[in-house]
C-alpha cells in the first residue's frame, strides 16, 4: 500500500488470493483480507525502484500463509474473541519489547502490529498552562515509556522538543531524539530528528539532519465550521522496509516545499480519514474501536488515499488531558507523537 505507484501489487495479490482452494474459502476470508492489508500496506509505501523485487517475495509469503491450517486460525480467532469481552473499554498495545529505546523510537512499527500509545499532557503550574509537558507511553499494564515533549520558549514560531527522558528536555541534552517545527500561521510543521543543521554538516550531509515527517492543516480563512482537515507527508519506504533517508540542504529542498511543488518522488502523501455525519449526535463521527472515548476536534485518523480502511495513525481523547495514540507500519513513534503534538498548537488560521 505504501510503495509508490504500488497499485499493480495489490491486484496481483488479489489474483493470488482468488487461486487458493475453494472449500477453505470462507472459513478464512477474514484472516486473508487482514493479511491482504498488511502485505498491502508494506508495498504502498515502498519505493518504485523496489517493487518488483517485493512482489517476488510476497508471492512466495502467500504461499507460505496458505498453509496455515484451520484450527490455527480458529484458535486465533476465538482468542481475539476473548480479549474484546475481557476489555470492554479498550484494547491494551500487543506486548512489544526492545533494549533500545532511541532506536525504538525512530523505528517503524512492525508489519501487522498496531502500536497502540497513551498521550497525557501535564498541564499543573503556572508554566506550564503556557508550556505543557506531554508524555507518551505504551498503552499496557506496565505502562512503558517512550517520550517526553514540550514547547520551546523564546522561538519565534512553534517549537517543540522531543526527548526519551521525560527529566532531560534541552536541546543540548544526550536524550534529545528530534524536534517539531511550525511556520509563522502555525498551519504547517516540519519534524525532523536529532543530528546537524544542514549549515553545520559536513559537505557529503551523511551528518546532516533528516526531514521525517511535514504536516499541513488546510486554513480555514472564511471562518466555515467543520472537522480539520490535514495532509501528512512522510518519507517512502525502500525494499528493506527501512525509511528513505531526506537530508535537504535547505528549506527550500524540504518535504513541504516538495510537496508544494509536486516533487513527490520518495515521498508519501497521507491525509485525514473524513468523518461522516451523523443525524442522531449531530455531529462528525469516525469509528476508533472503542479506542476513543470523548468527542473533540483533536481527534483523527491518517489513511492513505489508496486503502481507507488501513488507519496508518490514530489520535483522540478519553480524558480532559489524556488520549490514545496508535500507530502502524510504516510510521514510527516520533513520526506520530510529532503529528499529535502539532495538533496541541493554536492554529487561529484554521479553527
Amino acid at each position: 500500500m505504501f510503495q509508490i505507484n504500488g497499485e499493480k501489487e495489490s491486484k496481483s495479490k488479489k489474483k493470488a488470493a482468488k487461486s487458493d482452494s475453494d472449500d477453505s474459502e470462507e472459513e478464512t476470508k477474514s484472516t486473508k483480507s487482514k493479511k491482504k492489508s498488511t502485505a498491502g500496506s508494506a508495498s504502498m509505501f515502498q519505493t518504485s525502484a523496489d517493487k518488483d523485487k517485493d512482489k517476488k517475495t510476497k508471492k512466495k509469503a502467500k504461499a507460505e500463509e496458505s498453509d496455515d491450517s484451520e484450527s490455527e486460525k480458529e484458535e486465533k480467532s476465538k482468542k481475539k474473541k476473548g480479549k474484546g469481552k475481557k476489555k470492554k473499554e479498550r484494547s491494551p498495545s500487543p506486548e512489544i519489547e526492545f533494549d533500545n529505546l532511541e532506536k525504538f523510537v525512530m523505528q517503524p512499527a512492525p508489519q501487522g502490529v498496531t502500536v497502540k500509545c497513551r498521550v497525557t499532557r501535564d498541564q499543573r503550574g503556572m508554566d506550564k498552562s503556557l508550556y505543557p509537558l506531554y508524555y507518551l507511553h505504551l498503552d499496557n499494564d506496565k505502562k512503558t515509556f517512550l517520550l517526553a515533549g514540550r514547547k520551546r520558549k523564546k522561538s519565534t514560531t512553534s517549537n517543540y522538543l522531543i526527548s526519551i527522558d521525560a527529566t532531560d528536555l534541552s536541546r543540548g541534552g544526550e536524550n534529545f531524539v528530534g524536534k517539531l517545527r511550525s511556520n509563522l500561521m502555525g498551519t504547517k510543521f516540519t519534524v525532523f530528528d536529532n543530528a546537524l543543521n544542514p549549515e553545520r554538516a559536513l559537505p557529503d550531509m551523511s551528518n546532516a539532519r533528516q526531514e521525517l515527517a511535514g504536516i499541513i492543516y488546510e486554513t480555514n480563512v472564511l471562518g466555515m465550521k467543520g472537522p480539520r482537515r490535514m495532509t501528512v507527508v512522510i518519507p517512502g519506504m525502500d525494499k528493506d522496509n527501512d525509511r528513505v533517508p531526506l537530508r535537504p540542504r535547505s528549506d527550500c529542498d524540504g518535504l513541504l516545499i516538495r510537496h508544494q511543488n509536486r516533487r513527490m518522488e520518495n515521498l508519501i502523501e497521507l491525509h485525514n480519514k473524513t468523518p461522516v455525519w451523523n443525524e442522531e449526535t449531530a455531529s462528525h463521527v469516525l469509528n476508533f474501536n472503542g479506542r476513543v472515548t470523548q468527542a473533540s476536534i483533536k481527534n483523527f485518523q491518517i489513511v492513505h488515499s489508496k486503502d481507507l480502511d488501513y488507519i496508518v495513525m490514530q489520535f483522540g481523547r478519553i480524558a480532559d488531558d489524556i488520549f490514545t495514540l496508535d500507530y502502524n507500519y510504516p510510521m514510527c513513534a516520533v513520526q506520530a507523537f510529532a503529528i499529535a503534538l502539532s495538533s496541541f498548537d493554536g492554529k487561529i488560521a484554521c479553527e
